[in-house]
């Protein structure tokens, strides 16, 4: 009998054994069969996950919309169920989200999640029950088309990867809340299609040298606000931290610093909303990107990425009731919330610390300039206290209005706005509106192109109240809305990514008309003749301002834009705001 029984183990322990070699056989990746040292292309990445659709009832592979390069975007599901409905999906099961190949030169994550789909099909690696994990696996494919092996210089592997600007040479982590290329716009479609609880993005970290593998950037928690921050902040990280340990992963908060040692400590990066994770925040997604060390060797950062990815889903498994009922909070409370900050400083009164495990940092003599240079001495590791700054306080903030109200002519805009599911109502009929009006103040302008624009930044406004005629076509916007965040990162102008400061509204800067000086000149005495209160704030401002009394030019346009010749629309601003 005890023979017959060890017979039968033997049969069963090898029959396992070639269940794993059959399904690495039978779907290879490229990543495998390179002996880890390369990474897939993109024929070959959409060729792995077609073969594998069609092999298991849980895989399902579809094409939704296009990108800059003329091909389209691919979302891969991972569905126990074998259905792949998104909206029943998600009455009764947490998703999750997987971005790869943003930058394809940062491959970690395309190859892992290869791996990692394929052991969710074959039950390699234990599957989840209440979570469906959804993948674009190559969201830059004009960037992955252009393969190199020269391009990440300060990057350990693998021999050959993509580029980082897309087909238009756009940074797609620059552009989501923007949304200047057509990758943009069909992440947009899939991600509400999808409405991920959670969001993963894989990236490759520049900067410092330490020695973690992996390190994470999770959406920073005060900017999330609320119960969802505090479980982000309190609960979702040191579980992540705890799991990685106990498997003999250790993995850092995202360094963010470049020419210094992090020993001299270093704050948490602010993810705006022109970042993937930031955008991801408008809508109450969890969201975190990985970012595995550079010059760690390539193995170690996809088996990295690959464990990493699979803590996430198991912690998402636990916790998918609570994060799904915690989402539902935040947009209800949102939705009541009096005031939104639109501008974050770190909170300096509050910091974090903890044992950094970094390397050596040397100041040294540079044998190529002659000046002193930063060296890190590998051979000599060490544990240090750090101070992390990653609490985040309100610096600006608005009185969030019952409404905007948006002219029909600014089709770009209301173009964003259907891409993100905002719903608004349009004027059947011209109409007397009572509304608040901005005027732009103050703004600076960046000297160097940023990813197709000149953004402005610091720019304020003056508020005025007038009823103003809108006419037929011309959109009211509520804002109690689930897309209240995004309305109000986007269409105030004084926010860090607003439309505003990404130059969509920049024909109201320049002013269209003017005067000839010789002609105004008489118009100008006669007001200062027939205005007494003009005349003596132009007096005053002739007093207080040395440079405006020596210029005449400066003083007749003062006047100028006093006068009721003044066009109205200069520096208005075209999106009004109905109080509540």
């Amino acid at each position: 009998m005890k023979i017959k029984l060890l017979f039968i183990f033997v049969i069963l322990l090898v029959s396992c054994e070639s269940t794993v070699d059959n399904i690495e056989k039978d779907f290879p990746t490229p990543y495998e069969t390179s002996n880890n040292t390369e990474t897939a292309t993109y024929d070959q990445v959409i060729d792995f996950y077609l073969k594998l659709s069609k092999e298991f009832s849980s895989i399902n592979i579809q094409t939704i919309g296009t990108t800059d390069s003329g091909k389209p975007l691919h979302v891969v599901t991972y569905s126990n169920k074998g259905d792949f409905d998104f909206k029943k999906l998600s009455k009764s099961n947490t998703i999750m989200l997987i971005n790869n190949g943003i930058h394809p030169g940062e491959s970690d994550g395309i190859d892992a999640t290869m791996l990692l789909f394929r052991d969710l099909a074959s039950n390699e690696i234990e599957t989840p029950k209440k979570t469906i994990i959804a993948t674009i696996p190559i969201y830059n494919v004009g960037g992955a088309l252009n393969r190199n092996s020269t391009t990440r210089a300060n990057q350990n592997g693998p021999l050959e990867y993509g580029f980082r600007g897309n087909a238009k040479n756009y940074d797609l982590n620059r552009d989501f809340i923007k949304s200047d290329t057509k990758n943009a716009e069909t992440f947009t479609e899939i991600f509400h299609l999808i409405n991920p609880d959670v969001f993963i993005d894989n990236h490759v970290s520049n900067g410092a040298d330490y020695q973690y593998t992996l390190t994470h950037l999770f959406t920073q928690h005060n900017k999330m606000g609320g119960d969802l921050g505090e479980y982000i902040h309190s609960s979702l990280m040191p579980q992540l931290h705890d799991s990685l340990s106990k498997s003999k992963w250790d993995i850092t908060p995202y360094v963010n610093v470049f020419n210094s040692p992090p020993e001299q400590g270093f704050q948490q990066f602010m993810d705006h909303p022109r970042y993937s994770t930031g955008y991801t925040t408008l809508f109450n997604t969890v969201g975190m990107m990985v970012e595995t060390h550079m010059l760690k060797p390539y193995h170690m950062r996809v088996t990295g990425t690959y464990e990493l990815m699979k803590k996430m889903i198991a912690i998402t498994e636990k916790d998918g009731s609570k994060i799904r009922s915690l989402r539902g909070a935040a947009f209800s409370k949102n939705k009541s919330k009096e005031y939104y900050p639109i501008a974050w400083a770190v909170d300096t009164t509050k910091v974090s610390m903890y044992t950094f495990k970094g390397y050596q940092a040397d100041t040294i003599n540079s044998e190529v300039t002659g000046l002193k240079r930063l060296k890190y001495n590998r051979n000599v590791p060490i544990e240090t206290e750090v101070a992390y700054k990653n609490h985040f306080t309100a610096s600006d903030s608005i009185k969030i209005p019952k409404a905007y109200v948006l002219g029909s002519q600014w089709q770009n805009i209301i173009k964003k706005l259907h891409l993100n599911k905002i719903t608004y109502t349009t004027l059947q009929k011209d109409s007397m509106i009572s509304v608040e009006a901005y005027k732009i103040r103050e703004y600076q302008t960046y000297k160097s192109p940023y990813e197709g624009h000149y953004p402005h930044y610091n720019t304020t406004v003056s508020t005025t109240n007038e009823i103003k005629e809108f006419h037929a076509g011309d959109i009211i916007i509520p804002t109690h809305q689930p897309g209240i965040r995004y309305l109000l990162e986007t269409l105030e102008p004084a926010a860090v990514d607003s439309f505003f400061n990404w130059n969509f509204f920049d024909t109201v800067l320049q002013q269209k008309e003017g005067f000839s000086p010789y002609v105004f000149e008489d118009t100008a005495l006669n007001m200062l003749k027939n205005d007494s209160i003009l005349n003596a704030k132009f007096e005053n401002k002739k007093m207080l301002d040395l440079d405006f009394k020596e210029n005449w030019y400066k003083q007749l346009d003062w006047l100028f834009k006093q006068s009721d010749l003044y066009e109205k629309a200069h520096l208005q601003y075209p999106v009004y705001r109905i109080k509540k």
